[in-house]
C-alpha cells in the first residue's frame, strides 16, 4: 500500500513536503513545480508511469524497488502557503486538477487486491470511493448534516483543540471544524483496520479543504479568527501526516499544497454513452496514427528478444555441427558401434 499526503495549490500557492521515506528523494530548493504536473509528481513516486517527462529539479530518482505505501492528496483552500516543517516549492501556472488518472491506474491494476481509493470534498458533499477496502469508510461523514452531527459527539475534536476566537455557534466555523473532524476520522478509521496500510496495493487519499477560505471570507484576511483558524490547521496537518506516516510504517510521502484560489473551474472529461455508436471518421489524408508514449518500450523489448533469439539459435546450431558423435552422447556411441558391426 503506498502514501502520499499531498495538498494542491494554484498561482501563487506552495507546495511542500512533510513527510517522505528513503526510498523517494525530494531536494530541497526553490524551483517552481507547474500546477498542471502535480499529479505527475504524485504518479511518479508510487511508481506509475505518466505521458510526459518532468524535468523537475526537485523529485530525484530514488529506489525504483521500494515505492511508498499511499498516496494522500489533500487541496487547502484559501491562502497562498502555510508554514508548515519540509521542503517548500511555489507554484507557478496553478490551474485545477484531479488525481482520478492515478486512482484509475490503481483500480486497474489492484482490482483483486484491496486498495483504499478515497476522494472527498466535504464542504462540497462531493465523494468517490472505489475498491473492496472502502467499505471501512462508509461510516465516514460527507454530508454537511452528518459533519454537523459528528462534530457534537463526546470524542469530536471540539474537545481538543484550542478554538480560542472561533464560535460553536457559527456555520462557517463549524464548516472549517468539520474538515479537521474528517481528518481525524481517516486517521482513526485507519487505526483501527491496520492491515489495510501493511497489504501489497498503493493507497489514494484525495482530500479538498475550503473551510479557511469560507473563514477568510466571512472575517477577514486580517481578523483573528482567520489567524486562528490557520494555525489550527496547520497543527492538524501536522498531526494528521504523523499519523498516517506512521500507521504506514514510515513508508509514506506527505505533500501539502496552499492555494488562494484557482485560475479556471476544475472540469473533469466525460465521455457519453452515445459516442460507442458513432462510427470512427475516416482518414483522409493518411496521417499517421498518434505517437503512443509505449512504443519505444514494446520497440525494446521486441528488439532484444528478437535478437536473443537469433543469438541462441546460431549457437546451438555450430555446437550441434560441430558435435562429436563418439563422446557427446551414448546414443551415438551405440549408433557408430552397430555401423560398425554391419
Amino acid at each position: 500500500t503506498a502514501l502520499c499526503v499531498s495538498f494542491l495549490g494554484v498561482c501563487g500557492g506552495e507546495f511542500s513536503i512533510l513527510r517522505s521515506p528513503q526510498s523517494v528523494v525530494f531536494r530541497d530548493g526553490g524551483w517552481p513545480i507547474p500546477g498542471e504536473r502535480i499529479p505527475d509528481v504524485a504518479a511518479l513516486t508510487m511508481g506509475f508511469s505518466v505521458e510526459e517527462d518532468l524535468p523537475w529539479p526537485g523529485l530525484a530518482t530514488g529506489d525504483l524497488f521500494h515505492r511508498p505505501q499511499a498516496t494522500v492528496l489533500v487541496t487547502v483552500k484559501g491562502v497562498d502557503k502555510l508554514p508548515v516543517k519540509g521542503f517548500s516549492y511555489p507554484i507557478e501556472n496553478a490551474v485545477p486538477f484531479s488525481l482520478d488518472s492515478v486512482a484509475n491506474a490503481i483500480h486497474t491494476l489492484f482490482s483483486e487486491e484491496m486498495p483504499v481509493v478515497l476522494q472527498l470534498a466535504p464542504s462540497e458533499e462531493r465523494v468517490y470511493m472505489v475498491g473492496k477496502a472502502n467499505a471501512v469508510f462508509e461510516d465516514l461523514s460527507v454530508t454537511l448534516r452528518q459533519l454537523r452531527n459528528r462534530l457534537f459527539q463526546d470524542n469530536s475534536v471540539l474537545s481538543s483543540l484550542p478554538l480560542n476566537s472561533l464560535s460553536r455557534n457559527n456555520e462557517v466555523d463549524l464548516l472549517f471544524l468539520s474538515e479537521l473532524q474528517v481528518l481525524h476520522d481517516i486517521a482513526s478509521l485507519l487505526s483501527r483496520h491496520k492491515h489495510l496500510a501493511k497489504d501489497h496495493s498503493p493507497d489514494l487519499y484525495s482530500l479538498e479543504l475550503s473551510g479557511l477560505e469560507e473563514v477568510g471570507k466571512r472575517y477577514g484576511e486580517d481578523s483573528q479568527q482567520f489567524k486562528d483558524a490557520s494555525q489550527i490547521l496547520v497543527d492538524s496537518l501536522q498531526k494528521f501526516a504523523d499519523e498516517m506516516f506512521n500507521l504506514y510504517g514510515g513508508n509514506a510521502v506527505v505533500e501539502v499544497v496552499a492555494v488562494k484560489e484557482f485560475n479556471s473551474p476544475l472540469s473533469r472529461k466525460t465521455r457519453s454513452i452515445l459516442q460507442a455508436s458513432q462510427s470512427k471518421k475516416e482518414n483522409p489524408y493518411n496521417l499517421a496514427y498518434p505517437y503512443n508514449y509505449d512504443y519505444s518500450v514494446i520497440f525494446n523489448i521486441v528488439l532484444w528478444m528478437m535478437i536473443g533469439l537469433a543469438l541462441a539459435v546460431i549457437v546451438i546450431s555450430y555446437n550441434l555441427w560441430n558435435m562429436d558423435p563418439g563422446y557427446d552422447s551414448i546414443i551415438y556411441r551405440m549408433t557408430n558401434q552397430k555401423i560398425r558391426m554391419d
